[in-house]
């Protein structure tokens, strides 16, 4: 009789570890964790793991799992696990990620009619705000990435607030109070 740890290769226990950790690291371990699912979706984003988005997340995942009978694993990469933002934008065009919260800063290096919610005083206020992306201007730019991208994006989307400015100098409320400043 051999070795039982004669098979064991140091790229099948790292493999083995890297796959634990990580799922120790999203709290996805469970029972159902381990079963063969037939479908595996990847969802990332760059929010740390104790974000209150991320902890819903993880309740949804387990939701999926139990509804699913085990069909459909949602997985949960947060803290960029799975790269930076640039980098899993192009995860997600090619495939190998398919949700990603992202800004539209980034996405409008692809799309540049998404950057309109980084627009320094676009909006007077939220319900500016909303009534524009939930109107016809967010049906432009909907328009705009289905175009120009592989990337479907959601009709109705998670807020993370749109531009401020701040300083430690003078409240910036209007473009004239940046007269004389510097921004980097």
């Amino acid at each position: 009789m051999g070795n039982p740890t004669a098979s064991i290769t140091r790229r099948r226990f790292l493999k083995t570890v890297s796959v634990a950790s990580a799922a120790a690291a999203t709290g996805m371990i469970s029972t159902q964790a381990f079963a063969a699912a037939e479908f595996t979706l990847k969802y990332a984003n760059n929010l740390p793991a104790t974000h209150p988005m991320n902890l819903r997340a993880k309740e949804m995942a387990a939701k999926i799992a139990t509804e699913s009978k085990g069909r459909i694993d949602f997985q949960v990469y947060p803290n960029n696990q799975l790269g930076n933002d640039t980098d899993t934008l192009g995860q997600v065009r090619s495939g190998a990620v398919d949700f990603f919260t992202l800004s539209p800063l980034i996405l409008g290096t692809l799309v540049p009619a998404a950057q309109i919610s980084g627009v320094g005083f676009a909006f007077k206020d939220y319900n500016q705000v909303w009534a524009a992306l939930d109107g016809e201007l967010g049906a432009h730019v909907r328009k705009q990435i289905d175009a120009k991208s592989t990337v479907f994006a959601f009709e109705k989307i998670w807020d993370n607030g749109y531009r401020q400015i701040t300083n430690s100098t003078r409240a910036i409320n209007k473009p004239e109070d940046l007269k004389g400043m510097k921004l980097r």
